[in-house]
């Protein structure tokens, strides 16, 4: 299962640059959260300080009991066992087959024989996809697949935290939703923290649980989705439509004068557009994490954008999420979670029927 990450006063500079300053929040055990923000505003740098590859000026990083900026070296090595970590690129070692960059940290962080070495990389091969291509070398096969394989490598230590920075990177939007798919079915499974850093605006919507961005050198904002999804504040909507109206400018944020002058004319970063249902495992049942479509706006008394939580067919699941708990059952007869037998059968978001559609060739 996965554990609670709470930052407090998280403050990182280089020489006189400051990246960002007073970060401060908490990411649920167990949840998927997404981290957005501008090119430029330290987000991975933030994963590689949670991580401990760079040390803060100041603030702390809870794991349990455990303040890692303060821990001495030799604890630090054992917490970060905790944690997987998924590469912009996959970081494979171009001179090994994926069979060997997987099983690489249990060779040089266990005493494991290599008959259980091969057992555990051939299962989390499995888990995401890419059995049967052990022997192929990293420039043999596709992004996608040097994603997967990374994100293989990423889990074989039984990570309790899952890093993953920018997964899309690299990828057309159809490998990327493959590639959400399966990190929203390994959450389902293993019940690890996830903290993905994206660009991607599809991802953020319809992919996490919670949702931060980073700007201006502090984090705006972090909650569940729906918070973020309804926000009005204009850095929020201008980075949700990708528009070029708003305090984002091209290198920095635009200074008061051209922000006056969008004002002056009238121009507005645009309306919040609808909130998509939240993707499913690809066993249609519920993940931990989850919350009753529209529940972080009732409780809030926020109106969500017209059009909100009605997926391609029509359907209205703040209408049909009670009818759709309803019908699963907890135990199939096979001793596995039961296919839900709720409206049209599948929740939106969820593959066809018959498995993940992450072949070796994605």
């Amino acid at each position: 299962m996965g554990v609670e990450i709470r930052v407090e006063g998280l403050t990182k500079s280089f020489g006189r640059q400051v990246i960002w300053q007073d970060v401060s929040l908490t990411i649920p055990a167990g949840e998927i959260s997404v981290l957005l923000g501008p090119s430029g505003t330290g987000k991975s740098v933030f994963l590689k300080s949670l991580v401990g590859l760079l040390k803060p000026d100041r603030g702390h990083i809870w794991i349990g009991d455990r303040d890692l900026p303060r821990l001495p070296e030799a604890k630090l090595y054992e917490t970060r066992k905790l944690f997987g970590v998924l590469f912009q690129d996959g970081a494979l070692f171009g001179s090994m087959n994926l069979f060997d960059n997987i099983a690489f940290p249990l060779r040089e962080h266990t005493k494991k024989r290599e008959s259980e070495i091969k057992n555990i990389v051939l299962e989390k091969m499995e888990m995401v996809g890419l059995l049967g291509a052990e022997h192929k070398l990293p420039g043999e096969i596709s992004g996608g697949m040097k994603k997967r394989a990374g994100l293989a490598r990423a889990l074989v230590l039984d990570p309790e935290i899952l890093l993953v920075d920018e997964p899309d990177s690299g990828l057309d939007p159809v490998r990327t939703a493959f590639l959400n798919q399966v990190f929203i079915d390994l959450n389902a499974q293993i019940g690890a923290t996830f903290l993905i850093v994206t660009h991607d605006i599809n991802t953020a919507r319809t992919l996490p649980d919670n949702i931060g961005l980073l700007y201006q050198r502090h984090l705006a904002m972090f909650g569940p989705r729906e918070m973020l999804l309804t926000s009005e504040e204009p850095v929020v909507r201008q980075f949700l439509n990708a528009s070029k109206v708003g305090p984002i400018g091209m290198s920095e944020e635009k200074d008061e004068s051209e922000l006056e002058a969008e004002a002056k004319l009238g121009h507005d970063p645009g309306k919040l557009p609808p909130i998509p249902p939240q993707q499913m495992p690809s066993n249609g049942m519920l993940r931990a994490g989850m919350h009753a479509p529209g529940a972080w706006c009732a409780a809030h008394g926020v109106v969500p954008p017209p059009g909100s939580f009605v997926d391609d067919l029509g359907r209205n699941w703040v209408e049909e999420w009670p009818r759709y708990v309803a019908s699963m059952t907890p135990v199939g007869a096979s001793g596995g979670p039961a296919a839900p037998g709720g409206p049209g059968g599948r929740f939106p978001g969820s593959p066809p029927p018959g498995g993940q559609g992450t072949g070796a060739g994605y």
